[in-house]
């Protein structure tokens, strides 16, 4: 569904912007057709003359008067559609990384109440299957938060223990 939702707004944009473009083309058009040329300053004996072409000046207009009537409506409902969903996918990865956080909360004092208070950032990854350096991140921030100890053993490993 948002497949067809995210093509549907991609057409109603192009095609808004095709009508506008044609309207923006047939206003300059219309601008220059309504210009007079320059005199050739010999007035007498070639006397300058403004015959615009009525037909093309009608067309232009209706050109005009649809682009407007159909670019903007549809440009409108494009860019509308297009924030929608933009609005949509920015509530969605706000949901999941909420979730994914809550997730590692839960995993997190389940390890603690199981290891007595005891965590390593290598069973914290394994357990999380996060990297190790976002492992060892999230659990810097729950030490400073719940103030762990920390433990270095002989081969540089480090343990976290929480207080149960």
């Amino acid at each position: 569904m948002k497949t067809v939702e995210k093509l549907a707004a991609g057409w109603l944009l192009v095609l808004g912007f095709m009508f506008m473009t044609q309207t923006a083309s047939a206003i300059y058009s219309k601008d220059i057709m309504l210009q007079t040329l320059p005199s050739s300053g010999d007035e007498e004996n070639y006397p300058s003359y403004d015959f615009p072409n009525k037909e093309a000046l009608y067309q232009l207009e209706g050109t005009i008067q649809n682009g407007i009537i159909f670019g903007v409506p549809t440009l409108t409902l494009g860019g509308w559609l297009a924030l929608s969903l933009y609005r949509q996918n920015r509530r969605e990865k706000k949901v999941l990384k909420q979730q994914a956080s809550e997730n590692l909360q839960s995993l997190f004092y389940q390890m603690i109440q199981e290891n007595k208070g005891r965590v390593t950032v290598l069973g914290f990854a394994m357990q999380s299957e996060l990297p190790a350096a976002n492992a060892k991140e999230f659990l810097d921030a729950r030490a400073k938060e719940f103030n762990a100890n920390f433990k270095v053993s002989d081969d540089g490993g480090v343990s976290y223990h929480f207080d149960v």
